[in-house]
């Protein structure tokens, strides 16, 4: 039976690919206060600009590609049962060919009803106001905005109890309540690190191991650790 590697990773792996992060430039994402662009005030404030703020982001998505961090991640379902939790709301894991996705904060190319948050469909183009479910009410991004509920948080949280190895990878363990979930492995899962900065992690239960690298760097010298370990 395969080793079950479960992997969380953030705004570091998808940042090789060139997409930017907020959190490296005082709260500010693609020049716009995250405020303005990622909660739901923003959203009732000005609709349009949240709307045009992530049209561009779609864009720019498709511009991208997958990095080799995403490409070993992929390669490892060979050997490993391999489980992804993201905080990031692209589809480079997947567009790598990873087969096993929870996204924590949502999905860029998914909208969804303003009104009934079930209703979820694929979405690759503009979004525009006058863009309604079928009932019309609009659509909005299919993101989780700070301030509103993870719906993926208890999923990710029994693969992570789940784990034989956890990897954290490109993650500033800042943001909750996906930084919590390294709480919820076993207790003797070893953990990797894997980030250019790493935090120190407080009481901590298990045998860790830093790698201090970018993403695609760190996951090489991963993938050799694991594979030395079968």
């Amino acid at each position: 039976m395969k080793k079950k590697l479960v992997v969380l990773t953030g705004a570091g792996i998808s940042a090789e690919s060139g997409i930017k992060t907020f959190r490296d430039s005082d709260g500010l994402w693609e020049g716009h206060n995250v405020m303005d662009v990622a909660t739901p005030e923003g959203w009732h404030r000005n609709q349009a600009l949240v709307l045009d703020f992530y049209n561009k982001r779609r864009k720019q998505l498709k511009e991208v590609q997958p990095n080799l961090g995403h490409q070993i991640l992929a390669e490892l379902e060979n050997d490993f049962d391999v489980y992804i939790i993201t905080q990031n709301v692209d589809d480079l894991h997947e567009r790598a060919g990873s087969t096993k996705v929870t996204h924590l904060h949502g999905e860029l190319l998914k909208v969804r009803s303003s009104r009934n948050e079930d209703y979820i469909i694929d979405w690759q183009d503009d979004l525009n106001i006058g863009d309604n479910d079928q009932h019309g009410h609009q659509l909005r991004p299919h993101i989780v905005w700070f301030g509103e509920q993870v719906p993926a948080l208890e999923e990710a949280i029994i693969l992570t109890e789940q784990a034989d190895y956890f990897a954290v990878i490109g993650t500033s363990l800042q943001v909750y309540p996906a930084a919590g979930l390294i709480n919820y492995t076993p207790k003797k899962t070893p953990i990797f690190y894997i980030d250019p900065k790493p935090i120190k992690i407080p009481n901590l239960r298990n045998p860790l191991e830093v790698i201090p690298n970018v993403a695609s760097e760190g996951m090489v010298i991963l993938k050799e650790k694991l594979y030395a370990n079968l």
